[in-house]
């Protein structure tokens, strides 16, 4: 099963105090391999954009006033994370979001299943300490320097490096044979904290293998 890297940015902290979504970001891979297929989109929420949300993504409400608003681009997302294994750090709070703004178009919920929550792992891994994304990234020497405001596309990758580290796998390698140009340069631009080596197929299905066991074990 292939696996989703999902983050949202917002205007707030509370869908139910009328706050909306202005960007989802999902990288998909395959055995935590990038695929190259990368669904993104600056969403106009069709509400004023208070301070405190733009200095932590910098969207103002006139950048997004031209942007698609969340119906228009809800069927292509939906159909993108579709029978996928969804990783999400703090999970409650994109799925919050995310599902209700489903629920207002009458679509179907993200189905909460098949999401694994990165923030309960790192948790249950290192109880007491900060796990915030920016404190696991420290923690597994991850480069944060370009994370100077926080980005939805930017986070997937850096969730994806988090989640390897968690669960203490070998750094797998981008496809980037389907990716467009702008895409490609985002991931190539990419320093890792690991060397990159060439899996072998027997290891990749045991690979597989320990996934599938580990989250049955974990997260049913």
């Amino acid at each position: 099963m292939s696996e989703i890297f999902l983050d949202t940015e917002t205007t707030g902290l509370s869908f139910r105090e009328g706050h909306k979504i202005v960007e989802i970001a999902c990288i998909e891979t395959k055995d935590l391999i990038a695929t190259g297929n990368i669904f993104h989109k600056l969403i106009n929420p069709q509400r004023d954009m208070p301070l405190e949300a733009f200095k932590v993504h910098g969207f103002s409400k006139e950048f997004l006033n031209d942007k698609e608003i969340f119906s228009d681009v809800a069927e292509d997302f939906l159909n993108f994370i579709k029978g996928k294994k969804i990783i999400i750090h703090n999970a409650p709070f994109d799925l919050s979001f995310l599902n209700g703004e489903l629920d207002l178009i009458k679509k179907n919920r993200v189905d909460e299943k098949l999401v694994i929550d990165s923030l309960e792992i790192a948790r249950n891994k290192f109880p007491g300490s900060s796990n915030s994304l920016d404190a696991l990234c420290k923690k597994f020497n991850i480069d944060i320097s370009k994370r100077t405001k926080h980005n939805a596309l930017l986070d997937c990758e850096l969730l994806r490096e988090v989640y390897i580290n968690l669960l203490d796998v070998k750094e797998p390698k981008f496809n980037l044979s389907s990716t467009n140009d702008g895409e490609k340069n985002f991931l190539a631009e990419k320093t890792y904290n690991k060397k990159v080596l060439k899996i072998p197929q027997d290891e990749m299905k045991a690979h597989e293998a320990f996934l599938k066991k580990e989250l049955k074990k974990n997260y049913y």
